[in-house]
């Protein structure tokens, strides 16, 4: 059992770097990619330890990028070990993007009389701080009663009134970049981009991105049921893309995926699927 998808309190998770590996190892997985939001700090902080371990650890990313004006998740795995300096490079512009987008977040947020800082925010987080930090801080002071609820009135794409738009690169141009790393890509759970039972527009989005150079998609996943799974190993026969799957664990910030076997035990990833990829 593999899960290639996962996330440390460096972005959005809430186990530490090491906390992860621990439970990998307790778990019983073969292999762990760590896939923080646009940071490789939570991979370079637990490859030693991992190693020390026996894990198998892919150095991995999840990158928020605009497609056809829509935020669309790309996974980028580092197979062969980590990326390139100019890929990491780009992740620093990356970051600071996100620290602006922090700023005029918070501004906004005050000026509708949530009175949260950018320090409250910060304190005591990974190398990114990112909206579900805001969303922790706002059921603190009382403002939200859940994380979705936090989302759905302040800081969500669709509906939150203090939502602020960050710097997001065309998926062409991420597609290149992570190649140029020397990585691959893979759309990440496409179940969030259309509606649930709504199928018929994924055909033509993942034939576009075929032809952009996507190279994998994401079937296996903690939203997806077993109709999406063989829709989606469908498409991956269909246009020639590599498989990849994971939990896309979060610890206590989505307490019932677990690591490994995903939502209510959906998920059993053979090692299988990384060797395809590493063949690939």
């Amino acid at each position: 059992m593999i899960d290639l998808h996962t996330h440390t309190d460096e972005s959005d998770g809430t186990y530490r770097p090491a906390e992860l590996v621990d439970e990998a190892v307790a778990t019983g997985l073969e292999a762990l990619a760590i896939s923080d939001h646009d940071t490789l700090a939570g991979y370079d902080a637990a490859e030693p330890l991992a190693r020390a371990a026996g894990l198998d650890l892919i150095c991995g990313i999840e990158l928020s990028t605009k497609f056809h004006g829509r935020t669309v998740h790309l996974l980028g795995y580092f197979l062969n070990g980590g990326p390139s300096a100019e890929f990491r490079g780009w992740l620093k512009e990356l970051h600071d993007s996100r620290r602006d987008r922090n700023i005029r977040l918070i501004a906004r947020l005050q000026a509708q009389g949530v009175d949260v800082t950018l320090e409250e925010v910060s304190t005591g987080r990974g190398s990114q701080t990112g909206r579900p930090h805001f969303a922790r801080v706002l059921i603190d002071k009382g403002y939200a009663s859940s994380i979705e609820h936090a989302f759905q009135q302040y800081l969500g794409e669709e509906s939150g009134s203090a939502y602020v738009q960050r710097m997001e690169p065309e998926l062409g141009e991420a597609l290149k970049l992570v190649a140029a790393g020397g990585g691959l890509a893979s759309l990440a759970h496409p179940i969030r981009l259309v509606r649930r039972g709504a199928s018929d527009g994924l055909d033509p989005m993942i034939a576009e991105m075929r032809e952009l150079g996507l190279p994998a998609i994401e079937a296996f996943h903690s939203d997806h049921g077993p109709a999406e799974v063989a829709q989606y190993l469908g498409y991956a026969e269909r246009y020639g893309l590599a498989v990849t799957g994971g939990s896309d664990f979060h610890g206590a910030n989505k307490p019932r995926i677990r690591l490994g076997t995903g939502l209510d035990g959906n998920l059993d990833i053979p090692r299988a699927v990384l060797d395809k990829l590493r063949d690939k």
